[in-house]
């Protein structure tokens, strides 16, 4: 379901593949809710100094889904280290957008790091 709606898909789907937690709410929004809410975040973390990977991509989605009702999941590695959001249609059968990345304070492993 994780293809490529945004540009924190595949960073997604790899935490989801090395064993990362997945949860998914009951709850059903109107997409637009999410997408202004959404927005109001991209500008907090402009403020902060940090980007959120496929934040933007998926809030141009949500507006696009206008009133349709989706659920939010959520993706978290193993380590914890990275957290992602996701949104899917109302029967949780496929997934819209997605964003997220790895968390301030937690710096990207170095190539040459052992894994």
């Amino acid at each position: 379901m994780l293809r490529e709606q945004t540009p924190a898909c595949g960073p997604a789907r790899d935490a989801l593949a090395a064993g990362g937690a997945f949860d998914i709410g009951d709850g059903l929004v109107p997409a637009s809710r999410h997408a202004g809410v959404f927005a109001i975040r991209i500008r907090t973390a402009a403020r902060r100094g940090h980007t959120v990977e496929g934040l933007a991509a998926s809030v141009d989605i949500l507006r696009q889904t206008g009133e349709e009702r989706v659920r939010t999941g959520s993706i978290r590695s193993v380590d914890r280290s990275s957290v992602f959001t996701i949104f899917l249609n109302s029967s949780a059968t496929d997934v819209l957008a997605c964003a997220g990345g790895r968390l301030p304070g937690h710096p990207q492993p170095s190539a040459d790091a052992p894994e």
